[in-house]
Formats: structure tokens, C-alpha cells, sequence
């Protein structure tokens, strides 16, 4: 992709819209995707990043920014919402280390896009089971346009499960902006600081454990994310291959993982392969969710949060990612744009 080409065509998006590639300006390049309304990229971004001090994932209120690492090269890529007549659009440039990235670069951005903010989620089964949910039709009603999102790469989204084992949000988040700055695909930014990505899994299998360590990382989590960063990288475990698996097949190899258990195993079912009616039932923010909006009892456990997702199949994962907005916004994190300072 040039930054000074005339347009050209690429093929439609996952919701059957087109695309196209637009001369970017400076030291960027330019894609448009059109999506499927209701859309709204504020949602999807607040349901992918979750707490406000995400630094691999930003949102300053209009723009989405991350850095990806594509066809072997990182780039920045910025994401922002433009209204159209009939159906909302996304306008995403790409910034590359010494310029506009290559064409190989940008022709992945767009799937990563699709699967990043759910781009291809069809949520019309779930506004019918929410309007017939007196209590859900509320929530389905506030935050109509989110989509779900899913993590790049299922890589990610196991290690984003590792470091949040057994630890607040806020503190997981912690460690993964402090993984980012040791090991991640750095882009220089507009101003002094550089944006980092996430590390590619090769990264990661050559730490030493006592560098996560000295990182806040427990050693057990360090030696669980840099073994399984050495299975990824010597081709002994393919992660994306778990995309086109059932749920057992897919929950019995990540069980066999060591550190994976069974919150672990539906994270990244729901978050890395995108299998909506997956709701966690061992996660406890879910739960206060669900206590706070639903009335799930103070002393429910996973079978109990079973028996409730089963009200809304096949879309418990749907209501998951609503509630978590909901508990966002009452923490006052929805409206907020700028990052704390880094601890």
C-alpha cells in the first residue's frame, strides 16, 4: 500500500461490505471498512481493552490505537468511527517504524481488525433473546453497537489469562503494560515515548522466567508463559489451529497446558476463539456482575452461573461483555480518554 497511490479495491468484509484502500498523507496509509450498523467503536474497544490504564490497547474517546506486528513487520494502527448514510465506517491508518508499512503489512490489518472488534458478529439472535429479558433488554438497549471483541492472536489471549489468574484486573493489566514495554514490537511515536505491542510469542521463549519475575510476574506464571511461548515457537503447540476445533477438543488442549485451569481454559475460549455463549463461570467480576444485575446468589458457584447462562443461550458470552460495560461505565471508566501515568 502506497501512501501516495490512487485508490484501489480489496474484497468485501466478513459483513459482506466492501472495503477500500485510499492514499494515505505523510508517513501513513489508509484503509476504509464499511460495517454493519448498529456499530459503535467506543464499545468495542472498552469491552477489548477493559480498564483505562490499557497501554497496548488505547482509546483517547475517538481513536483506537495498537500496535500489531503483520507480515513480519510492526505498525501502528489507528482506528476511528465515521457515520455514513446508511451504515457506519472505519477508517484505519497504518504507521510503520520508518513510514508507510508495506503492502503485505496492509493487507493483513484488515482480519485482524474483523476479529479484533468483532466486526463479523451477527448479533440480531441476541437482541431477540434481550428483548424478551426484562432485565437484560436494559442492558442490550444502553450499549446496542457493541460488538465482541477477540484478541488478535489466541497466543495473547492465553497469556492475557495467565497474568490475570488469581489477581484483580487492575493489577493483570499492570503486567501485561509492563510485558509490552520489556518485550513488544515497538513503533516511535509522535511524541517521546515509543508504542508497543504485544510480544510475539519467539520474544517471550527466549526470557528468562526471572526477567517476568522482576516484571511482578509470580514464577509459576513465568514459567507457564515462557514454556508455552517455547511450545508455540519450536511448532510443538499451533494455538491457531484451536479456531477451527470444537469446545472440547479445543478446552482439553488448553487444560493439558501447564498453569491452565478451567477459568483460564473459557477466557480464551470466549476471548481468543470468539465461541460467544461462553460465559466464564469462574470469573468473579463476571459473577459480581451477575449478582449486582441478575441476583445471582452471594454463595453461587460455577454450576450456578451454568444454570444461569443457559437463560440466554447461545449468547452467555454476549452478556458477559454487556455487563462488563455496565460495570464500566459505573466505574466512570467509559467517559474517561487519558492514561494514568505509568506505575
Amino acid at each position: 500500500m502506497s501512501s501516495t497511490g490512487a485508490a484501489a479495491g480489496l474484497p468485501g468484509t466478513a459483513d459482506g461490505d466492501h472495503a477500500r484502500r485510499a492514499a494515505g498523507t505523510g508517513e501513513t496509509a489508509r484503509l476504509v471498512i464499511e460495517v454493519r450498523a448498529p456499530f459503535r467503536l467506543d464499545l468495542a474497544v472498552w469491552a477489548l481493552r477493559r480498564r483505562a490504564h490499557n497501554e497496548v490497547d488505547r482509546f483517547d474517546g475517538h481513536r483506537y490505537r495498537r500496535v500489531l506486528c503483520l507480515a513480519g513487520e510492526p505498525a501502528e494502527v489507528t482506528v476511528r468511527q465515521r457515520a455514513g448514510p446508511a451504515a457506519p465506517s472505519l477508517i484505519a491508518e497504518l504507521r510503520g517504524p520508518a513510514g508507510p508499512p508495506g503492502r503485505a503489512t496492509a493487507a493483513t490489518v484488515r482480519p485482524a481488525l474483523e476479529r479484533m472488534l468483532g466486526l463479523a458478529a451477527d448479533l440480531a439472535g441476541f437482541y431477540q433473546v434481550a428483548d424478551r429479558d426484562a432485565e437484560l433488554r436494559p442492558l442490550a438497549l444502553r450499549f446496542r453497537g457493541m460488538r465482541p471483541p477477540c484478541f488478535p492472536t489466541v497466543f495473547e489471549a492465553v497469556v492475557n489469562a495467565v497474568a490475570c489468574q488469581q489477581l484483580s484486573l487492575d493489577v493483570g493489566i499492570h503486567l501485561l503494560n509492563r510485558l509490552a514495554r520489556r518485550y513488544g514490537p515497538a513503533v516511535p511515536g509522535t511524541g517521546p515515548d515509543s508504542q508497543y505491542g504485544f510480544p510475539a510469542p519467539g520474544r517471550l521463549a527466549a526470557a528468562d522466567p526471572a526477567e517476568l519475575r522482576a516484571l511482578g510476574f509470580s514464577g509459576a506464571k513465568a514459567r507457564t508463559i515462557t514454556g508455552i511461548a517455547a511450545k508455540v515457537t519450536a511448532g510443538d503447540l499451533d494455538l491457531e489451529a484451536l479456531r477451527s476445533a470444537d469446545d472440547d477438543s479445543a478446552r482439553e488442549i488448553l487444560l493439558s497446558l501447564p498453569g491452565i485451569g478451567r477459568w483460564s481454559a473459557e477466557y480464551v475460549l470466549l476471548r481468543g476463539l470468539a465461541r460467544y455463549h461462553v460465559l466464564p463461570g469462574d470469573d468473579v467480576g463476571a459473577r459480581n456482575n451477575l449478582r449486582r444485575r441478575f441476583g445471582l446468589p452471594a454463595s453461587a458457584g460455577y454450576d450456578a452461573v451454568a444454570r444461569l447462562s443457559r437463560r440466554w443461550w447461545p449468547y452467555g458470552g454476549l452478556v458477559y461483555f454487556h455487563l462488563l460495560l455496565d460495570a464500566l461505565a459505573a466505574r466512570g471508566d467509559l467517559g474517561r480518554q487519558a492514561v494514568p501515568p505509568r506505575p
